[in-house]
């Protein structure tokens, strides 16, 4: 007999991550969600991994046929030649004389006799790992919940004195929630199909139960693609990384934009950039990205709002050449659509982007342009400051320097307001504001909060004109700006006089 400690794997190796090692050994499982969830997907890649491992398998299948089983595998570039699979049959009657089984009706036999035929497809082949799909057709045929309970508890008896691991499926499709199988399981895993107003349909799973194990609870997206399921973890699984050696400050290249910063941002640290749109905080949020390049380490921008050929040429217009970056390796620019990807996937592309391995090096800048497209990526709003604040302690342990963009809903005056608020998150707030002066419409920059050290809290001009992005001097003869309704208090005619003039770098 096989040490019923040793863990196995499941097949995918996210899954073995959220359940901390994989599946313990000869014990019984179910993994339940509703129809198209993924789950005979994931009974398909368990068994193969058997055979990758020397295990024998076994698929009883109740209610599908081989060749669907196999359509499924091909689909993911599978093939199940080398599995043993077991149809429920009819031995005395065919609907195509020509084949050698036809599918029952569960109406038609007996509980019995059809757990009689699984156990003996067992004893026949004595497989190390066995599904069954799905246990619906047999709740059918049990037709009361006390007799379907003693004959799950049957197998379950069978199954484990014969050194097997079993998986049991269910499509949930009784009236009820039923809770039988869940209460003699060793673990549960429940897949879920969240449908969307606009976009694809959200999946996602859970660990309900694991006896005696730890295991990283809560909904986990993934997604169905060619080659099975495809986890992505909470990241708050992962937010007890160590920290980093510490660094120096990261500089934006622009003189004036690192005095109001105190000389900078701390490695580590969040930044939110808070204001109207088209005021400029996406290119100042571009410029640290662009430092970083320079000196020759890694950065990366999620363009939410925008496209990747807009970004490129806006951001040449002020002399920061992303592409050619892009092109060194040094940055990555990646194009997120909201309707199609789901916040667990975000994460794990940010989480990608700022691990290294032999072909990367880790980001020490991520800019996230903007949030406002990031909580079009939520189902629930709510959700949002939860998921981000798990995203900002988790790159904050990996010594990362993240960018925020927020843009305000409204231009100019008290009108305006934020989507959402996410200052307190945010270790460090930079607030852009229009302002009207002389005829002209101006913009303004200022730092109103810094956790991590001085900054300087005088407001000032901010322009993008020339190639370059400038930063005036302290606006002290005016009054009110940051609260939309600026008021004028110097000298107007030194105002007419600097209309149309730069203002100093």
């Amino acid at each position: 007999m096989q040490d019923s400690t040793v863990d196995i794997s499941t097949g995918n190796l996210t899954l073995d991550a959220i359940l901390c090692g994989g599946l313990t050994r000869n014990r019984i499982y179910l993994i339940d969600g509703p129809p198209g969830a993924g789950k005979t997907t994931l009974g398909i890649g368990f068994l193969l991994q058997g055979i990758k491992e020397g295990e024998p398998g076994l698929y009883v299948t109740l209610s599908e046929t081989r060749s669907e089983l196999a359509g499924i595998a091909d689909s993911h570039g599978w093939s199940i030649d080398g599995l043993n699979i077991y149809e429920l049959v009819d031995a005395t009657e065919s609907l195509d004389n020509e084949s050698n089984y036809t599918m029952f009706q569960p109406s038609e036999v007996e509980l019995g006799e059809t757990t009689r035929g699984m156990i003996e497809a067992v004893q026949r082949l004595n497989p190390q790992r066995v599904v069954i799909d799905s246990l619906s057709e047999l709740r059918l045929l049990a037709q009361n919940p006390l007799r379907y309970r003693r004959q799950i508890l049957a197998l379950k008896q069978f199954f484990v004195a014969r050194d097997c691991t079993a998986i049991f499926l269910d499509d949930k499709t009784s009236a009820d929630d039923d809770l039988q199988l869940q209460s003699i399981a060793h673990g549960v895993v429940t897949l879920d199909r969240v449908p969307l107003e606009f976009g694809d349909e959200r999946r996602r799973l859970r660990v309900v139960k694991y006896r005696g194990r730890r295991f990283i609870g809560g909904w986990h997206d993934f997604v169905i693609e060619r080659g099975g399921v495809k986890v992505f973890p909470r990241i708050a699984s992962e937010v007890e990384t160590p920290m980093v050696e510490p660094r120096e400050r990261l500089a934006s290249g622009n003189r004036s934009i690192d005095e109001l910063l105190g000389d900078g941002i701390e490695p580590g640290t969040s930044t939110l950039l808070l204001g109207p749109a088209g005021v400029g905080k996406s290119s100042c949020a571009t410029l640290f990205a662009a430092t970083a390049c320079k000196r020759g380490e890694r950065a990366a921008i999620f363009a939410f709002d925008e496209t990747k050929q807009t970004l490129l040429a806006r951001s040449q217009g002020l002399g920061m050449d992303l592409g050619a970056y892009e092109a060194s390796g040094l940055l990555d620019i990646v194009q997120v659509n909201p309707g199609d990807v789901t916040p667990g996937q975000f994460a794990d592309m940010v989480r990608n982007a700022v691990r290294s391995d032999e072909r990367q090096q880790a980001a020490s800048v991520v800019v996230v342009d903007s949030l406002n497209g990031y909580l079009s990526a939520m189902p629930e709003e709510r959700f949002l400051q939860i998921q981000m604040h798990e995203l900002l302690n988790y790159l904050s342990s990996r010594g990362v320097a993240t960018f925020l963009v927020v843009a305000q809903q409204g231009m100019l005056g008290t009108s305006m307001h934020s989507p959402v608020d996410a200052s307190y998150l945010a270790d460090t707030v930079v607030l852009f504001r229009y302002f009207e002066a002389a005829g002209q419409i101006r913009q303004a920059i200022s730092v109103v909060k810094k956790r991590d050290g001085r900054h300087e809290r005088t407001i000032r001009e901010f322009k993008m004109t020339d190639g370059q992005i400038i930063v005036g001097e302290p606006l002290v003869d005016f009054h009110g700006i940051l609260a939309g309704s600026p008021q004028f208090t110097g000298d107007i005619g030194k105002l007419i006089a600097e209309r149309g003039g730069d203002a100093k770098p």
